[in-house]
């Protein structure tokens, strides 16, 4: 069995236990490169179905190709689509765009306190109606009680301190302390009532592993990864205020994943184009401890 089919394999396994053991179940997914990989696999875990919403939380600096994307695949793909919003702070231009906080604040506005409200019922949720082909607002909202995440131990820093099933209490709060032991791919999935867990089966992924993993599966991307002739590219996308591309003539999956193997990034962070990362002085760990992904 080669590399790609364990991780594969692990990762399908992972989707089906959080399954078996979680009612309410979500899967955040951001229309990067790692989160559309693990929609790919929910497909193939379960038969070419999706069996539980997608989550997306929109802070309307989003690059717009990238809603574009995410609308046309939830509509081909027919996804249960939902989106949230901090519409309070939006409301009130409390954002770094509009110049009345800096960029880790809203990042915490419009992401942290946005997707908690998202996944906890209490803020504005949209829900795609299909035979509209446009959202509704979800006028009766329940609670995710578990929410699978499509983040890597080697991404980011803080990330590498995950488990594959990570409790956080009733507010989301992450308690990075207290995270249970997971030996020999033994999975604790029984917590107390109350506990929100996060699930993250490319735990063990790396970014060739993704790319690789697109290549053989041919998975479609937005167009935001590939040069178009300027000389660069986005190699991590987020919020257009706080996103730059980086120096690449990679124009297809192939090219990028030569670029890789030739160690044209190896020095280079993969979020080195995200502004607040290095705000936060290079980690997100505070963010992630208040619910950020």
């Amino acid at each position: 069995m080669d590399h790609l089919t364990k991780l594969e394999n692990k990762s399908i396994h992972i989707l089906r236990e959080a399954y078996a053991n979680f009612k309410d179940l979500g899967m955040l997914w951001s229309i990067g490169k790692d989160s559309t990989v693990l929609v790919h696999l929910a497909r193939k875990a379960f038969f070419g179905h999706v069996p539980f919403p997608l989550v997306h939380v929109d802070t309307h600096y989003k690059i717009p190709e990238m809603i574009e994307y995410r609308d046309n695949y939830a509509r081909e793909w027919k996804l249960d689509m939902i989106y949230g919003e901090n519409t309070e702070a939006l409301e009130a231009k409390n954002t770094f765009p509009d110049g009345n906080t800096n960029r880790i604040e809203c990042c915490r506005l419009l992401k942290a306190e946005a997707l908690k409200a998202t996944l906890n019922g209490t803020g504005p949720r949209y829900r795609m109606n299909h035979e509209l082909g446009k959202y509704e607002k979800d006028k009766s909202p329940t609670a995710f009680t578990g929410v699978i995440v499509g983040v890597r131990a080697d991404e980011e820093g803080s990330r590498s301190k995950e488990r594959y099933f990570s409790p956080r209490d009733k507010q989301n709060d992450w308690n990075v302390g207290d995270q249970p032991p997971e030996f020999w791919n033994q999975y604790k999935t029984d917590f107390a009532p109350g506990t929100h867990v996060r699930i993250h089966p490319l735990l063990d992924w790396t970014e060739l592993d993704i790319w690789e993993y697109i290549q053989r599966e041919n998975i479609p991307m937005v167009s935001l990864y590939f040069d178009k002739g300027e000389g660069k590219r986005y190699r991590s996308l987020g919020c257009w205020p706080c996103t730059t591309p980086v120096d690449s003539t990679a124009s297809t999956v192939d090219e990028i994943v030569k670029e890789l193997k030739t160690g044209k990034f190896s020095n280079i962070a993969e979020r080195s184009g995200r502004a607040q990362d290095k705000e936060d002085g290079g980690g997100l760990e505070e963010l992630r401890k208040d619910g950020y992904m």
